[in-house]
């Protein structure tokens, strides 16, 4: 399983540069073109999950004892987790949507559609299932029936924001400043943290420039999971965000996606770090805006690939009516939730899928590589 994964992992990275190399200065346009703020802000909040809120403040420590993560700091592990390279699957499939698709519609082969929309369904329950996981470290002492019922009406909410794009868009630009407003939020919560704490404490994030080699194969089994999280996450995300690109050229889409969402990160996580080696406790307070937070980027998550598996199966608010297009679409996400929690289906398992599916793709698209010749991509 590692082979695989490290294999897929260079051959995706490879093909990037090969992209920006070849076709640098191709135009890459949606059918729903947006401004480059809005195009990121989609992006960001839909190819992100509650994770990226609940997760840091967990695995700091983990970072800092686990033999595995000792060759840096836990800030630049979390950020090598999260930011920069692991963009690069986003560029990649953006731009296969944008430029590729078009042309071959491959995903329009009912083999590779109905694998595509099963990773999709699976991979947006995983986001619900995450969610309702960690809810227990953040808001103690919730009991198993809230929890439950939280998670179903963030569910809910996720379907009826998915009945319409813009609400789609509205949301992710609103949850985009909301997460800014939390940082802010965190910083002024610790005490001594202003401007050069926080750049002092950011330093910290070159260990994982002077060790990217590392994180371009599993260091662990937890970051063979992320990886196959990220791999699962890739085609899906780039298919929804690709008809948002505004007509940006090949490398500055790829500059765009690898750096700017990088940059929130890098902040996010550097805020957390000050607190973990300072020893600092979040408040209850700030922890509940975490939740609302994290809940606000689950609905963004979920409502964005609920859309895009929507649209690829034609089942639309217009042909079904919005209360049965609620109704189908709650029953089923949830109950696949629920079978995350209660049997052994595992996020890897779509991770496999899905290179398998990136390695059919690259199979038909060398069979049919007459119709990519052009002065760029020839």
């Amino acid at each position: 399983m590692i082979t695989v994964l490290t294999v897929a992992i260079l051959v995706t990275l490879v093909t990037s540069a090969f992209i920006v190399m070849r076709a640098g200065n191709v135009r890459c346009q949606g059918t729903v073109p947006s401004s480059l703020f809005a195009f990121i802000a989609i992006l960001f909040t839909s190819g992100l999950d509650v994770g990226l809120i609940m997760f840091p403040l967990t695995e700091f420590p983990t970072y800092a004892t686990e033999a595995a993560y000792q060759f840096t700091n836990p800030l630049a592990i979390e950020f090598g987790f999260w930011g920069f390279l692991v963009w690069g699957f986003y560029f990649l499939t953006t731009f296969y949507f944008c430029v590729i698709e078009p042309k071959v519609k491959l995903f329009e082969i009912p083999l590779v559609k109905v694998v595509n929309n099963l990773v999709i369904i699976s991979t947006c329950a995983f986001t619900g299932f995450l969610f309702l996981e960690y809810l227990p470290s953040y808001i103690e002492g919730i009991s198993d029936p809230v929890r439950y019922g939280l998670v179903a009406l963030v569910v809910l909410l996720a379907v009826f924001s998915s009945t319409d794009i813009n609400y789609v868009k509205v949301l992710s630009i609103a949850s985009t400043w909301l997460f800014f407003a939390l940082i802010v939020a965190v910083m002024v919560g610790a005490p001594g943290l202003g401007v050069s704490e926080l750049f002092s404490t950011m330093a910290g994030l070159g260990g994982y420039f002077t060790n990217l080699d590392k994180f371009t194969h599993p260091i662990s089994d937890y970051h063979q999971f992320y990886l196959f999280w990220w791999f699962s996450w890739s085609i899906m995300i780039g298919q929804f965000v690709a008809r948002f690109v505004g007509g940006l050229k090949t490398w500055h889409l790829c500059i765009a996606l690898l750096v700017i969402p990088s940059i929130p990160l890098a902040i996010w996580f550097s805020v957390l770090y000050y607190h973990f080696t300072n020893g600092i406790e979040v408040t209850y307070l700030l922890k509940l805006a975490m939740v609302f937070v994290g809940i606000v980027f689950v609905i963004n998550s979920l409502d964005s690939l609920i859309r895009l598996y929507t649209a690829n199966m034609d089942l639309s608010v217009e042909r079904f009516g919005r209360t049965r297009y609620m109704l189908g679409n709650f029953l089923m996400m949830y109950g696949l939730i629920l079978a995350y929690q209660f049997t052994p289906f595992d996020i890897e398992w779509v991770g496999l899928l899905v290179i398998g599916l990136y390695a059919a793709i690259y199979l038909l698209l060398f069979r049919q590589r007459g119709l990519l010749r052009s002065p760029q991509l020839a």
